[in-house]
């Protein structure tokens, strides 16, 4: 879950150097076993659904007494009478990208270790639960969290799977937990505090719980965590960009730019943003499981901090660079500063400037954030729209470097700031207002809690700093009641993720992240008993 917005199209621009370049790579994916088997396939199946659930709130007027069809798929291969139904929230994608989860990952593992019934539920405005025809931005009014969590309690109570007609798996009679991750962990802590009666536990696994309009703090984890050579660099990196790009000399800018061979970027704090994207923004995406894990970061470290030259094309432009530096005015950097920049311009060209090429498109239209002609496609195609709509209208998550106290040497640009981060909400929405951050955070945000709701988070996590691990969160006890669990060494969700029995890799869960499964299964058991008790009273 980020909001940085790309719309890379075709490039027809390469600035300096016309040969392909290959990427100095540092790390790789291991890639899964042939001996392993893919897991169950899944078919999908629709519930009718109303579109607008509060015909009372003005919010979402005109309203709708239209109904429309969401999408779910379900696994009952270990189901036994009086087994949960174990639900897993999509969040802001197309459900078929969670089947893994129902596969082999933490949906799978909980329903096998319950005799439970493992369901994918889509959310509205994703994939193909479609409650409209279009996305303008009067045809997105009914895609609000609080809409979207009304369809997940209304399809507990009315759900009947097909082949278990003569089971009542709806949540009056059956215990329902609900599991998700990121936008989804905290999407699923709200499902347990909005509607206990329906929700039975849920485990919020890196939920985003409190809303932030200008979330610079996305990159303070990556600054404490990450290699120490590898943000030096960075750190060093930024100081001297700043400096040329606040400078405000056109031509020194220009310099800069075309060094990279990214002068065709109009947008002077798009060309800075732009680095974040093949560069540090890559830490996100770190993972244990081989299968998810993006190398991008350790191949950016490897790069920027070899104080070997790793691209020999790039010596020509060494006077170029130490001619900026001193036009920057900044010192103090390290011996190894030229190398590592031009290891950097390499990185660049291999990266940022090879994918746009490759993809026919300009370097404007694949790294700018003016395209108005992009901005204002609004067919059912266009589902960029749905996440970003929903982050511009209510939960914010700007991640910006002017946030970045000064105190604190930045990684990633200062020119970045809340009002470059949101053109696209006034270009594809016309919103100019700030998100309605208020709508998000009255369900308790950083003080969410609630018994039988579980909060599971990554140490290392670029968005632990938005829930209940924040640092600025009051401390808590983890109990059976109200788990409360931070995986060592981990970043984002990597509960949520598992491996087929058969299934030979170069890794493993690493210990914390197997124990964290481990307690999540314990714990759910635990709730379970409590449920069963209660129902047997009754």
């Amino acid at each position: 879950m980020v909001a940085f917005h790309r719309c890379p199209n075709r490039p027809d621009y390469l600035d300096f150097n016309t040969v392909q370049i290959q990427v100095f790579r540092t790390s790789h994916t291991p890639e899964q076993a042939p001996d392993a088997e893919p897991g169950p396939t899944f078919k999908a199946f629709n519930i009718s659904v109303p579109v607008d659930h509060f015909q009372d709130n003005p919010q979402y007027a005109p309203h709708s007494n239209a109904t429309f069809q969401l999408r779910y798929w379900y696994d009952a291969q270990y189901y036994k009478p009086g087994g949960p139904v174990i639900l897993l929230a999509s969040g802001e994608t197309g459900g078929e990208d969670r089947f893994p989860y129902l596969q082999k990952g933490i949906a799978h593992q909980l329903a096998k270790a319950t005799n439970g019934v493992g369901v994918i539920l889509e959310h509205r405005y994703y994939g193909k639960s479609f409650p409209t025809s279009d996305l303008t931005t009067e045809s997105l009014r009914f895609l609000t969290t609080e809409q979207s969590l009304a369809d997940t309690a209304f399809f507990a109570k009315n759900v009947v799977f097909e082949g278990l007609e003569n089971s009542d798996l709806t949540a009056k009679s059956t215990p329902w937990i609900a599991y998700g991750g990121s936008y989804a962990g905290g999407y699923v802590a709200f499902l347990r505090t909005l509607y206990p009666d329906v929700f039975w536990g849920a485990i919020s696994s890196s939920g985003v719980t409190e809303a932030i309009i200008d979330y610079w703090q996305y990159w303070e984890p990556i600054r404490i965590y990450g290699p120490p050579a590898c943000i030096e660099a960075t750190q060093e990196f930024v100081r001297f960009e700043d400096a040329i790009l606040t400078g405000k000399n056109h031509s020194l800018i220009q310099s800069l730019k075309s060094t990279f061979g990214l002068s065709n970027i109009t947008d002077d704090t798009d060309f800075a943003s732009a680095l974040v994207t093949y560069g540090i923004g890559g830490w996100q995406g770190r993972n244990w499981d081989p299968e998810v894990n993006d190398p991008t970061f350790s191949e950016y470290c490897g790069n920027i901090t070899s104080d070997k030259l790793l691209y020999s094309w790039t010596i020509s432009l060494e006077p170029a660079l130490v001619d900026l530096i001193e036009a920057s005015g900044e010192t103090d950097f390290s011996s190894n500063f030229t190398t590592h920049l031009l290891n950097l311009v390499g990185y660049a060209n291999g990266t940022l400037v090879i994918s746009c090429l490759e993809s026919n498109s300009t370097l404007d239209k694949c790294y700018g954030t003016h395209n108005s002609t992009y901005y204002h496609q609004t067919d059912i195609k266009q589902q960029w729209r749905s996440w970003a709509y929903q982050y511009c209208t209510q939960w914010g998550y700007f991640q910006t470097g002017s946030g970045i106290p000064e105190y604190i040497p930045a990684i990633v640009s200062r020119t970045i700031d809340v009002e470059y981060s949101s053109i696209i909400c006034r270009e594809a929405f016309n919103i100019t207002s700030p998100p309605d951050v208020e709508a998000i955070n009255k369900y308790g945000g950083f003080d969410i809690s609630y018994p039988h709701l579980a909060f599971i988070d990554g140490e290392q996590d670029p968005w632990r700093w938005a829930g209940v691990h924040a640092p600025r969160a009051r401390p808590r006890l983890s109990t059976w009641k109200r788990p409360f669990i931070l995986i060592e060494g981990a970043v984002h969700h990597w509960d949520e993720n598992g491996l087929f029995p058969n299934e030979t890799t170069n890794a493993l869960p690493p210990a914390p992240v197997k124990e964290a499964q481990e307690t999540e299964t314990a714990f759910v058991k635990r709730w379970l008993k409590g449920m069963t008790a209660l129902l047997g009273a009754l």
